[in-house]
């Protein structure tokens, strides 16, 4: 009997330490953010919650700065990210490839003109407010940007929801179409007259980038889709389980919305916990 207890220990001792290798503690935080609009802006506006993710690891935190909504999932999959901020449908995208990715966390928002803040956008199909296209039909033939192949206000749903308020294809009713890499591109593309319209998302219309030339009012909004969730925060599979929790408990509890200075550098309220099952309504488009 004790022969076999000791058999019993040292099996367990095996798969104790099996479960221990499978997860993977990095000697650095891998932090990797989709290219919404200026990535130099948007890294520098998370600094001080990376600093309260440095502060809570232990470990340093390095930020990298993808071409693509597709380069970030690549990472993600390959375990050169380890936290990422996804757009929902490069997201729903990842998730597919590798289940254990775990979304966690989205930001809320009160943007101009609320009375109440959200946690979701639109994507918007914009026009010059001084151009001469009042209508979506004036826009037939017309010259068309979209943002990147992986964004679901500026690509996703433009491409799989407005052809049945146009009945027929993108490529049928515009005479060019454009991906111009990011929102805020679009924005200054279309101020500038070099497109004609623009699919980007709602967030970026209301808050454009700082010192770009650009403002809310120099466009018109043609068509606004049915309300999409906020890009989630993500982490990958292979994370060990208590670096995980004290990564959302930065963002939930201990850092996060207690830090006022990094709730006005990103201009939101606060972060709110989010699931996979918050991003079904991106998952059902066909």
């Amino acid at each position: 009997m004790h022969t076999i207890r000791l058999v019993f220990f040292a099996l367990a001792l095996l798969m104790t330490s099996a479960q221990a290798a499978e997860c993977e503690r990095p000697a650095r935080l891998h932090f990797s953010l989709v290219p919404q609009s200026d990535l130099q802006k948007d890294v520098a506006s998370l600094k001080p919650l990376f600093a309260d993710l440095q502060a809570a690891l232990g470990i340093p935190v390095e930020v990298g700065m993808p071409t693509s909504y597709g380069a970030v999932i690549e990472d993600l999959l390959s375990g050169a990210v380890d936290l990422a901020r996804l757009g929902p449908a490069a997201y729903v995208s990842a998730k597919k490839q590798d289940p254990g990715i775990t979304a966690f966390a989205t930001v809320s928002r009160k943007m101009p003109g609320q009375a109440e803040e959200d946690t979701f956008y639109h994507s918007v199909l914009i026009v010059r407010s001084n151009g001469p296209y009042q209508t979506i039909e004036s826009l037939r033939g017309k010259s068309l940007a979209l943002v990147d192949p992986d964004s679901t206000s500026g690509a996703l749903i433009p491409r799989h929801v407005f052809p049945r308020v146009i009945q027929t294809p993108l490529e049928k009713y515009f005479g060019q179409l454009v991906y111009s890499g990011a929102h805020d591109q679009s924005m200054q593309n279309l101020k500038k007259g070099k497109i004609d319209a623009a699919f980007i998302s709602s967030a970026s219309l209301a808050v454009p980038v700082a010192n770009s030339g650009v403002k809310t009012e120099d466009f018109r909004v043609l068509w606004r889709s049915a309300a999409i969730p906020r890009n989630p925060f993500v982490l990958r599979r292979r994370l060990c389980a208590d670096i995980k929790k004290k990564i959302i408990g930065v963002f939930l509890n201990s850092g996060g919305n207690a830090n006022e200075d990094l709730m006005r550098q990103l201009n939101v309220t606060r972060f709110v916990a989010v699931s996979d099952k918050d991003y079904q309504i991106v998952r059902d488009l066909p």
